[in-house]
């Protein structure tokens, strides 16, 4: 027995099983006491093998998606904004809208939990073994800027739209760069009708052009991002700013609603279906 045993510890070693290695000396005990049967005790050597790997596929999955700090649903304080529908945010939890292929906007102002949220929505995609990248509009711009000027760019795209779900925060929070929204208009080009997206703004769809610098390219973006959406408008305070509210001027401490227009019309023929998607409420 004890051969075996000792061949079973060196096929762990070399499959580099360290968890079903530690487990390995209680479940034969438990085995040779008769408290479980030899299927039960694979079961139990691989489940914790297998506990171990996706804690860890998970960590690094995190991480490369630039999801740190992590955030979660289950973290976001609801009660501080009433105007957030929790029932439409868990719905999005389920992933649906990334096998759809669709993009989810998060408007508000600022501290309103925007990022939040859509960094909770990316962690439940990596949870469920799907490819992640979050980046602001700024960052995600600079990016492509390099990737062009480096002659790149195709491949800088095939990065992006490798992942399932692309996160992009922030935008109008910056001035985008000469030439950026000229670039981005390529990557949610790219991704149109294929990949799944969310993007946080506190500026209302009216206010693209001045955001992008372009109107004709503001236009053309809203075409694509509003083809298939689902908008969540938060309105209310900062939740940052929840503990200095006495320190905050009173005409500041609410912003009024950023109210989406509809969505624009194309030239020429229409698709076949043309509607902002209210799936989620």
């Amino acid at each position: 027995m004890s051969e075996i045993i000792d061949s079973i510890r060196a096929s762990l070693v070399g499959l580099k099983m360290p968890r079903a290695l530690e487990a390995l000396d209680h479940t034969m005990r438990c085995l040779e006491r008769g408290e479980m049967t030899a299927l039960e005790a694979i079961d139990i050597l691989l489940s914790h093998e297998h506990g171990n790997r996706e804690s860890r596929r998970f960590t690094m999955g995190v991480k490369t998606s630039r999801l740190v700090p992590m955030k979660t649903i289950e973290g976001f304080d609801f009660s501080f904004q009433p105007s957030l529908d929790r029932s439409r945010i868990i719905a999005l939890a389920q992933l649906d809208f990334i096998e759809r292929g669709e993009v989810v906007h998060l408007l508000g102002p600022p501290g309103t939990g925007k990022s939040h949220l859509a960094t909770a929505l990316g962690v439940e995609a990596v949870r469920s073994g799907k490819r992640v990248y979050r980046a602001s509009l700024a960052e995600v711009i600079d990016m492509l800027v390099r990737a062009e000027r480096d002659g790149r760019l195709p491949e800088r795209l095939r990065f992006f739209n490798r992942n399932s779900l692309l996160i992009v925060d922030e935008i109008g929070y910056l001035p985008v760069t000469p030439g950026g929204a000229n670039l981005f208009f390529q990557l949610v080009n790219s991704r149109y009708e294929k990949g799944a997206m969310i993007l946080t703004s506190n500026r209302g769809f009216a206010e693209w052009g001045e955001v992008f610098g372009d109107p004709v390219v503001a236009t053309a973006l809203l075409d694509r991002l509003l083809h298939h959406a689902i908008v969540i408008q938060i309105e209310g305070a900062s939740y940052r700013l929840r503990a200095h509210t006495d320190l905050v001027p009173e005409h500041t401490r609410t912003i009024a609603t950023i109210t989406p227009p509809p969505p624009p019309r194309r030239r020429g023929r229409p698709p076949k279906e043309r509607t902002l998607d209210h799936r989620y409420g």
